[in-house]
């Protein structure tokens, strides 16, 4: 009698129910392990389970204040719709929830984010603006896949996507394109090497009328939380104040140690940008649990989310908005009467606190919108460069002084054309223009008239080191410290010019950077710094815009500022001299300052500039502090094309009369008169 179970048929029933152990205990795997192929719909055909994740709760930023306490920037309640793709996978139609998200943001006119780099209409090509941060994330994509490779072409890659997730073809291009992106937001974040990325935002400030419409929808996995979105209570001082952005790879290297998600917002220019460690804040952390269908079964908070602190810049938010509105409104005025190619093309004000070292006001022509980032955002106050024109005689002046080539008293001759060299022979402005000479000056009397010949001979004889250790002494050539962006300026010296264009030193370029054209190029606020260390009898301090730094609720005090002493110039008595010149450019009956200032209820010293740039008309330049016998504000004024340091000077005037507003009444203007 054969038997029932032949031996070799145990042994077939036996690796046949090994077997189908193993397709279950896959099937079991892969539902609870990373499984990005599966259908939605094999959502319902598993086994009930429990998931869990960890949310960021994202921490308020702090404000930005200015000096007197105007809030510049705050953040207001903002609502974001934030997709699980746990939840959302757990519950099944992923793509029809994503579909109907999709409608109503683009019924309700809001546009979803959507950082896949690949145009949304056929034919499908990568993006060319697609940024480095992007480029990282879809290489990670790609990788992470063995089907895929980087080689893969957009349309292919697109292909496979619509085959991976499951997204039928009678779905349209444009649509399935729109899934796909939403799609591949939610699954970097899944990847296990890309999981540096937080929650995925699929709206931000969502209006009330989609979150209303999301919450009656109540689709599983898509959540609306509570956000901030940044705002700006002032149009003014966008160069100063900056705007925020998503880390690019380069940032996400030195934020990464600070814990900071691969695509979080923080600032980037600016004082957004300069004083994010304390505008941040630190993030907190929740656990939701949530069952099978995506319906959350707990929430717990564990780490309280801390906002950030409220940050005092140096500025005087009154003063900044003048300095802008002054400068705007003589820009259009030249211009008006100019055509096309003529016209002014950027300007700049700086206006310093001589005692503290801190801007009160940097604004810079023309401006941007902070909100939209539409408009020139180069910073010509603290990163254009320019001659100094006359107002660089001081520092001439005081490397002839320090030299022994002049003394206070030293009479020069002025000759018209300064003819000691064959080679060049410059002539003095007032030559130039009449005929004439300014006679026999000394060192005051010519900075009081800014006369050419007189500096063509002083720096001549002092020679080009002495001048140019006299211009690093008053802080040209080197960062000012400020925390923002800005240049350093050139010192014109043999060894720069030889590195730079391979060209040896001539004796005119010493007479040229002695009345401050030639090589030597400095920002608007070198030059309004170098005013205040004048004005401070030498003093040249550190900048900040840095006020004072106060907790989120106001209640207690983080830092304040505390003025900064970089360097002394040791010969005070000398800049007691350029001091005098400086006044009397503003109160003598030939000074170059006279017709704007003499009458000025507050007492001013300054000091007009002229730069030839090669075009028909010349950049305008100016400097001043005020008042003269005790010195609190310094200035800078910088037009591009705007013809002299004359024509310019009503801006400076007007920024005085926002800051001496409660002294100062109608400042009287004399005739004009033709000056440098």
């Amino acid at each position: 009698m054969n038997k029932l179970l032949k031996p070799w048929r145990l042994v077939v029933f036996a690796i046949f129910f090994a077997g189908t152990l193993s397709v279950y205990a896959v099937a079991l795997y892969k539902m609870q392990i990373y499984d990005p192929a599966r259908e939605p719909s094999e959502a319902s055909l598993l086994p009930s389970v429990t998931t869990r994740r960890t949310e960021t709760i994202r921490a308020g930023r702090g404000d930005i204040l200015d000096r007197n306490g105007e809030v510049l920037v705050t953040s207001r309640v903002s609502y974001d719709v934030v997709l699980s793709r746990e939840a959302m996978r757990a519950a099944g139609g992923v793509n029809d929830t994503i579909r109907e998200l999709i409608r109503l943001a683009s019924d309700a006119g809001v546009t979803h984010n959507d950082t896949f780099p690949i145009t949304q209409g056929a034919p499908y090509e990568y993006r060319h603006d697609m940024t480095s941060a992007q480029r990282q994330r879809l290489l990670g994509y790609i990788d992470y896949f063995d089907e895929l490779n980087e080689n893969i072409s957009a349309a292919e890659l697109i292909v496979w996507m619509k085959g991976h997730y499951g997204i039928p073809y009678t779905v349209g291009v444009a649509e399935a394109r729109l899934i796909i992106g939403v799609r591949y937001e939610l699954e970097t974040r899944a990847i296990t090497e890309l999981r540096v990325f937080s929650q995925y935002v699929f709206a931000e400030d969502a209006p009330r009328e989609l979150v209303l419409k999301i919450s009656e929808c109540a689709f599983p996995g898509v959540i609306v939380e509570d956000g901030f979105k940044r705002e700006f209570t002032s149009q003014s001082a966008a160069h100063l104040l900056g705007y925020l952005g998503r880390l690019d790879s380069a940032d996400y290297e030195k934020y990464k140690e600070l814990g900071y998600p691969m695509d979080a917002v923080v600032g980037k220019s600016g004082a957004e940008a300069a004083f994010e460690s304390y505008l941040h804040g630190t993030d907190g952390t929740r656990v939701i649990e949530t069952g099978a269908d995506g319906a959350i079964i707990s929430e717990t908070i564990t780490r309280d989310p801390t906002p950030g602190a409220n940050v005092y810049l140096g500025i005087d938010a009154n003063v900044q908005r003048a300095a802008e509105s002054a400068l705007a409104d003589k820009i259009a005025a030249i211009n008006l009467e100019r055509d096309e190619e003529e016209r002014v093309t950027g300007g700049a004000v700086v206006v310093m606190n001589v005692k503290t070292g801190e801007p009160l006001a940097l604004a810079s022509y023309p401006s941007f919108d902070a909100k939209t980032r539409q408009g020139d955002e180069f910073n010509r106050a603290t990163q254009g460069l320019y001659n100094p024109g006359s107002t660089f005689k001081m520092a001439t002046a005081l490397a002839g002084m320090r030299s022994g080539v002049i003394s206070r008293w030293t009479k020069i001759e002025d000759l018209g054309q300064y003819t000691e060299h064959e080679s060049y022979s410059p002539k003095c402005w007032l030559y130039a223009t009449v005929g004439a000479s300014h006679g026999m000056l000394d060192v005051v009397e010519a900075l009081t008239v800014s006369c050419n010949y007189f500096f063509y001979k002083v720096g001549n004889d002092t020679m080009i080191t002495p001048i140019a250790n006299a211009a690093r002494d008053f802080g040209f050539g080197s960062a000012t410290g400020i925390e923002i962006a800005e240049a350093a300026g050139i010192i014109a010296t043999p060894a720069y010019k030889r590195e730079a264009f391979d060209e040896g030193w001539w004796d005119a370029d010493t007479l040229l950077v002695s009345i401050g054209q030639g090589l030597n190029s400095f920002t608007p606020l070198q030059l309004a710094n170098y005013t205040a260390t004048i004005a401070g009898g030498g003093t040249l301090r550190e900048l900040s815009l840095l006020h004072a730094v106060r907790t989120n609720d106001y209640s207690g005090k983080i830092y304040e500022h505390s003025p900064v002493v970089r360097s002394v110039i040791p010969e005070g008595d000398l800049i007691e001299i350029l001091k005098e010149g400086m006044r009397g450019a503003v109160t003598a009956y030939n000074g170059t300052a006279r017709n704007v200032f003499g009458n000025y209820k507050v007492p001013v010293a300054a000091k007009t500039g002229t730069v030839q740039t090669g075009s028909e008309f010349n950049n305008g330049i100016f400097v001043l502090y005020a008042p003269a016998d005790d010195p609190e504000i310094a200035v800078s004024v910088v037009v591009e094309k705007g013809s002299s340091g004359a024509e310019i000077m009503e801006v400076a005037r007007v920024v005085l009369d926002e800051y001496f507003k409660d002294s100062v009444g109608t400042a009287l203007v004399g005739d004009g008169e033709l000056i440098p």
